[in-house]
């Protein structure tokens, strides 16, 4: 069977003006992702990033940690495992958060800055998933799910059979892909996702029988009091 890790990107730089670059913790993250995976004995025959900057930073620093073995597996692009448009969610579900300082001013006026954005972004996602507004979004929700499936499906057929698959990715992604094969209903999806750690893996095994879910969101290698262990 061939083995496909779905590996989520390192911290970005949530508050910065370019969200998308990573965090020096992200770049960290995705350094003790390459090492770890290397413990485990684990060597890539394939490469598949996303065109996000933190797909690719973190793509490049895990496989730099790796060594020359994994360095010198092919890496192609795949826009189908690109991240939803998170401002958009946000924007429409509050269009004054167009302004990034507005967002972080109402923010900053609450008691925890951290769990009120959490809970406004649950919210602004929740609207997204519920399918009643998806006119108002640059991609819909069902959109979005079906181009994730679809990647899966795209990868799995270029994959080899018995080798080792990277797929450097986001938390979205990854959270619907896992819904998907656990039969999950739409709402159930982002219980998921809430939980993901920054550079966590999670593993799919393809066979002759299709499919299956092996783990998901592994991190012990983020944690013992490193600092490494993020959810955001």
């Amino acid at each position: 069977m061939g083995a496909i890790y779905l590996l989520r990107h390192g911290q970005a730089s949530f508050g910065s003006s370019n969200y998308d670059q990573l965090s020096a913790i992200g770049h960290a993250q995705a350094k003790t992702l390459g090492e770890a995976l290397k413990v485990r004995g684990v060597t890539p025959d394939h490469v598949v990033c996303g065109g996000m900057q933190r797909h690719i930073d973190t793509a490049r620093g895990a496989l730099a940690a790796w060594g020359e073995a994994a360095q010198a597996a092919p890496m192609v692009t795949h826009l189908g495992v690109n991240e939803f448009d998170h401002e958009n969610v946000i924007e429409v579900a509050e269009p004054r958060y167009a302004d990034k300082a507005a967002m972080m001013a109402d923010m900053a006026s609450s008691n925890d800055p951290r769990r009120a954005f959490q809970k406004f972004f649950q919210d602004a996602v929740g609207r997204w998933v519920g399918g009643h507004h998806d006119d108002e979004y640059n991609e819909a929700w069902s959109s979005f799910k079906l181009r994730c499936v679809a990647a899966l499906d795209d990868i799995v057929r270029q994959a080899p059979a018995k080798g080792t698959t990277l797929v450097f990715t986001s938390g979205g992604v990854v959270s619907v892909i896992c819904a998907h094969m656990l039969g999950l209903h739409d709402t159930q999806a982002f219980t998921i996702n809430w939980t993901l750690a920054n550079a966590g893996i999670t593993k799919v095994l393809a066979g002759r029988d299709g499919l299956h879910l092996v783990s998901i969101n592994e991190h012990a290698h983020l944690e013992g009091g490193s600092g490494l262990l993020t959810y955001r």
